[in-house]
């Protein structure tokens, strides 16, 4: 997505790779959910890539149902590299990989399924990573992944309108966006899907510091450079008051998921200036060889 400062969120991230597992509460109920996907998978995979793996746990347990396939755990963060490779062992090692989504050091059509949960929303070029994964993904090969939607974290981004111009809250992703996307890439049979969680707090600064914990932080390119006042922290807190309800301060998650599978040489894709057939050069040799 424009507008991401990848950075600050590699920063955080790096910074929240100890206290992660505490508050994640919710990624682990959503990387559960995508996980159940696999099923759609047409073959038993010969490469695994979790795709911003985080601390490696949908990697150990893709590595558990996948014995025999070589899982990769990749993240820009190195403080959760070191926490996915403890996650492995001498007869089931992940291998650990520290690169952007946008730049995957892997090799054309290699990997059989691609798994990524809740971590596009933190991408700056979505087409950029759609195109990088569609290039790993073999033939048939699925394409798993969750994304927070735009009406994630909507109560706290009005509690914080309300006493400051700035964003403080990052943007996400739509839905429709997505599908555009997935197509435009040149992924097969893609199935776009919403489904919204809300937790609840007994403040709001137990959810800021749920946030922090995991690395969610504000990392808008227009954010407010520098500290936050203690008056127009104050102001949020007072305006998140306002959604209150049986005792609780809500907060809401609009999660996106969508499964798509890897083309087959030659299938036409859509590009920006209209549709255009990606063909490999064994495939026109043998074309040439032909006539």
């Amino acid at each position: 997505m424009s507008g991401i400062d990848r950075r600050a969120v590699r920063r955080a991230f790096a910074r929240a790779a100890q206290h992660y597992e505490q508050s994640a509460v919710l990624q682990r109920e959503v990387e559960t959910r995508l996980l159940e996907r696999v099923v759609y998978l047409e073959t038993r995979p010969r490469r695994v890539l979790d795709l911003g793996a985080g601390p490696g746990r949908a990697a150990a347990l893709l590595k558990r149902r996948y014995r025999q396939a070589q899982v990769i755990a990749l993240d820009p963060a190195a403080g959760m590299l070191a926490l996915a490779r403890r996650r492995g062992s001498w007869f089931r090692p992940l291998s650990a990989v520290c690169a952007e989504a946008e730049s995957l050091p892997l090799a054309d059509g290699t990997i059989d399924l691609v798994f990524s949960n809740l971590c596009l929303q933190w991408c700056e070029d979505l087409p950029r990573v759609l195109d990088e994964c569609r290039r790993v993904l073999a033939p048939k090969g699925l394409l798993l992944l969750s994304t927070f939607g735009p009406d994630t974290l909507s109560e706290l981004r009005a509690a914080w309108a309300e006493g400051d111009r700035a964003p403080h809250v990052s943007r996400f992703l739509d839905l429709p966006v997505l599908g555009d996307a997935l197509l435009a890439a040149g992924f097969r049979d893609p199935v776009v899907d919403r489904e919204t969680f809300t937790l609840e707090y007994t403040d709001a600064k137990a959810l800021m510091r749920d946030l922090k914990n995991i690395g969610a932080v504000n990392a808008d390119r227009e954010r407010r450079r520098g500290l936050t006042g203690k008056g127009q922290l104050a102001r949020a807190i007072a305006a998140y008051e306002r959604f209150r309800v049986d005792g609780k301060l809500p907060a809401t998650y609009e999660v996106v998921y969508a499964q798509a599978f890897g083309p087959e040489p030659g299938q036409p894709r859509r590009g920006a200036s209209g549709d255009f057939a990606a063909v490999s050069v064994d495939t026109l040799r043998r074309q040439i060889r032909s006539r």
